[in-house]
């Protein structure tokens, strides 16, 4: 049996390096904190002298409401209790969560937690389930059965919910709503594999995110130049154990209660909004290649790039032209259209 092994610290979904250029007359406050099981550093341009404090407590405040592994949290409590009543921030990003999950289908779902403890990924006890409680932990996986009204939620019997895939996206949504409320000029928010890129650059370019090598996360195989929104990603490298020479990876299929395994290594997500680019990460990365460029075909308000096994990258057609390839790296990137066809390039 091998060591297990954790391929990076906590949450990290991928670290993402964001190049903000420093102007003379524009220094920025700044400020590094620990929240939501994983480093955060913001660099804030303009606004209000208190403003960083008052990100950091707003995202302070979600994760003491959210943490599944909290016992103090309202999800905890809800999960231990079956129905509970929430406080209005809870209720929005359950309700947000649901919503999308519809939309994903069977590829993104609320309900996994069940799951992803018997895998020992909230412990680190790493296990794998035998075929017979894989198959009663599926069962158990269904968030259309949550019900709620007037900020109560009640969870059918045997289930429980993890907020770990949406809570850093909600949480770069609420912070975007203090940013513009103070008036900041420009921001970047890097809540730990997701980044919140706001207003303008002080140098008035735009913003240019290092997407993270999966076999070496202090490198990058590209980068991304983007004028703001959200840019989310997840991947298998982060949070996995091996045993027997295989390894078995944090994400898990919904429909299964199995680890992922579809030649996908990573997705990246660029979307205005951030719960559903932490969402869309996930599910896109559940869904495999051949369904994820259909989702974007039929939902073409996003875009992605998808890093496979054999170092093929797709590139949604939004933003191929705004990627660089890091010297180095011999991917072949393939745009994908918002038609069913796949432009092939070499970078």
């Amino acid at each position: 049996m091998k060591k297990q092994t954790i391929g990076a610290t906590g949450a990290i979904i991928l670290f993402l390096a964001v190049i903000l250029c420093s102007c003379a007359k524009a220094e920025p406050q700044s400020v590094s904190f620990q929240s939501m099981d994983t480093l955060m550093t913001m660099k804030v341009y303009g606004g209000d002298s208190d403003l960083c404090d008052r990100l950091q407590q707003r995202i302070t405040e979600l994760d003491t409401q959210l943490d599944a592994t909290d016992e103090n949290s309202e999800i905890h409590q809800l999960n231990q209790k079956g129905t509970a009543k929430v406080s209005d921030d809870t209720a929005d990003i359950l309700e947000r969560s649901l919503r999308l999950s519809g939309e994903l289908g069977q590829a993104f779902d609320i309900t996994v937690y069940p799951a992803v403890k018997a895998w020992g990924f909230t412990s680190g006890d790493y296990r794998i389930p035998d075929d017979n409680e894989l198959k009663e932990l599926a069962a158990k996986i269904d968030d259309t059965a949550v019900k709620s009204e007037n900020n109560t939620f009640t969870l059918p019997d045997g289930a429980m919910l993890d907020l770990g895939a949406v809570a850093k996206g909600y949480a770069a949504d609420q912070c975007g709503a203090i940013l513009k409320e103070s008036h900041a000029a420009a921001a970047v928010l890097n809540l730990g594999g997701t980044i919140k890129l706001y207003g303008k650059k002080p140098d008035g370019s735009r913003f240019s995110v290092g997407v993270a090598d999966p076999d070496n996360p202090a490198g990058y195989f590209g980068y991304l130049s983007c004028e703001g929104g959200v840019v989310a990603t997840s991947g298998g490298y982060e949070r996995y154990f091996e045993r027997d020479g295989k390894r078995y990876i944090h994400i898990l299929d919904p429909t299964t209660a199995k680890p992922v395994e579809n030649g996908i290594r990573s997705v990246t997500i660029l979307c205005d909004n951030g719960t559903a680019a932490d969402a869309l990460s996930t599910a896109l990365f559940v869904m495999g290649l051949d369904k994820a460029t259909a989702y974007y075909q039929a939902h073409p308000d996003f875009d992605f790039i998808i890093l496979t096994d054999n170092d093929n990258l797709y590139i949604t057609e939004g933003i191929t032209d705004d990627f660089t390839l890091s010297n180095g790296y011999d991917f072949t990137i393939k745009s994908v259209e918002i038609a069913a066809t796949q432009t092939d390039t070499s970078r």
